[in-house]
């Protein structure tokens, strides 16, 4: 995800200091992303999860579907209740998604441990018939999301570079719109590809900056 908490972040903030970089230390003292350390669900996402190549097509799925849930949210909401949405979305298999029916948008509509909203729900759905469709056509989620990877960057950044949205992002919003999937936006999209690998945002300084690089190195694109 773009920065969970970076929903509307304008790159210009911080451009009154000289030198914003973005990075606290925590009660163990290490340097993360200032949206990073707390509280503990946060820390352990940045530490573990956000930023490190992925290419499994459930977990994508899965990782989009959510950040369409997170519009007009918390990302620490989303988070908080992601056990939940697994457990009401079979695990986010799409194959499975897809061949949901107006009975199991009741279903889901009736489940308080979710976002009961219907429009993203029915999105959800939506985007499973689609992405059966795309596998069929492409080969994988994988192979289609990460052939809209920008180029690498030359080293680490600070705050106030932190984009919203990209040329990248809204290249694959465009195409997956086109497509047919919904909840679908160029910043949204881009806080997909912060997350699951496409970008290394992580701040300079932040104790998992290196740690994001090395596994970007190492990861055979599909």
């Amino acid at each position: 995800m773009q920065s969970p908490v970076l929903r509307g972040y304008r790159s210009d903030v911080g451009a009154e200091s000289k030198k914003p970089t973005g990075i606290v230390r925590g009660e163990d003292g290490m340097p993360r992303c200032w949206w990073g350390d707390s509280p503990p669900e946060y820390r352990a996402y940045h530490d573990r999860e956000w930023g490190f190549p992925v290419a499994d097509d459930v977990r994508l799925f899965e990782k989009l579907s959510l950040e369409g849930f997170q519009s007009g949210l918390s990302w620490l909401t989303i988070l908080r209740k992601r056990d939940a949405f697994r457990r009401a979305f079979a695990g986010f298999d799409f194959s499975a998604i897809a061949r949901f029916d107006q009975r199991d948008v009741s279903r889901l509509l009736a489940d308080a441990s979710i976002v009961r909203h219907r429009g993203k729900i029915e999105a959800v759905i939506n985007n499973a018939r689609h992405a059966v469709e795309l596998v069929e056509a492409e080969g994988s989620l994988a192979a289609f999301m990460w052939r809209f990877e920008p180029a690498p960057r030359a080293a680490a950044i600070d705050r106030g570079a932190v984009l919203a949205q990209t040329d990248e992002s809204r290249a694959l919003a465009r195409e997956l719109k086109r497509r047919g999937w919904r909840f679908v936006g160029p910043t949204t999209v881009y806080a997909f590809m912060q997350a699951m690998g496409l970008v290394n945002d992580h701040m300079e300084g932040c104790v998992a900056w290196a740690e994001v690089e090395q596994a970007r190195a190492g990861f055979t694109r599909p």
